[in-house]
């Protein structure tokens, strides 16, 4: 990074920014591209939640731990905060239709017949990429968010596909190989 060049904008944080802060804040983290996933779990009535997620990283490989962020105020965290056992699905560019779904009205996201009951009757998506069923082992509470640790202890993969990326509030693919 060159540090002699000048900034565009200055942006300042703090617990009191302004809304013009916190505006540049979204618009910074908008402006980086993030894979898209959908976690799946089912509440205490035993009914399906789920949501689309541009959090998800690997934490470990040993053991193997995943990691996602989501808000408290999200129609999924009351299940999140029970449930013990949940879904994560990689997506790809076949997928930006299930995303769309996903990211939609809660009380439509598992009508239709996109998924399946899997290991521990959860909700597992068809067609993706890859799914990772796993057990929650802790949720660290953040302010109005929740960073939540999976264990994964089973999945499949599926067809190979180019990633489905959130970049500018819009679902894209990956372009050009860049090469060094």
């Amino acid at each position: 990074m060159n540090e002699s060049a000048p900034a565009s904008s200055s942006i300042t944080f703090s617990d009191a920014a302004t809304p013009e802060d916190l505006l540049s804040f979204k618009q910074a983290f908008r402006r980086h591209a993030a894979g898209v996933a959908v976690i799946t779990a089912r509440d205490s009535a035993g009914t399906p939640v789920g949501f689309t997620a541009t959090s998800l990283a690997s934490l470990s490989a040993v053991p193997p731990l995943a990691t996602f962020n989501m808000a408290r105020s999200a129609s999924s965290w009351p299940a999140l905060a029970e449930t013990d056992r949940l879904v994560i699905h990689m997506l790809g560019r076949r997928n930006r239709g299930l995303a769309q779904i996903m990211a939609g009205p809660a009380a439509e996201r598992f009508s239709g017949h996109h998924w399946a009951p899997g290991p521990h009757d959860l909700p597992v998506l068809d067609d993706v990429t890859a799914w990772m069923q796993g057990r929650i082992i802790e949720r660290v509470l953040v302010h109005n968010s929740a960073v939540v640790v999976v264990q994964i202890e089973t999945g499949a993969l599926g067809p190979i596909d180019a990633p489905l990326l959130y970049h500018e509030r819009f679902y894209h693919a990956p372009g050009d190989v860049l090469s060094d």
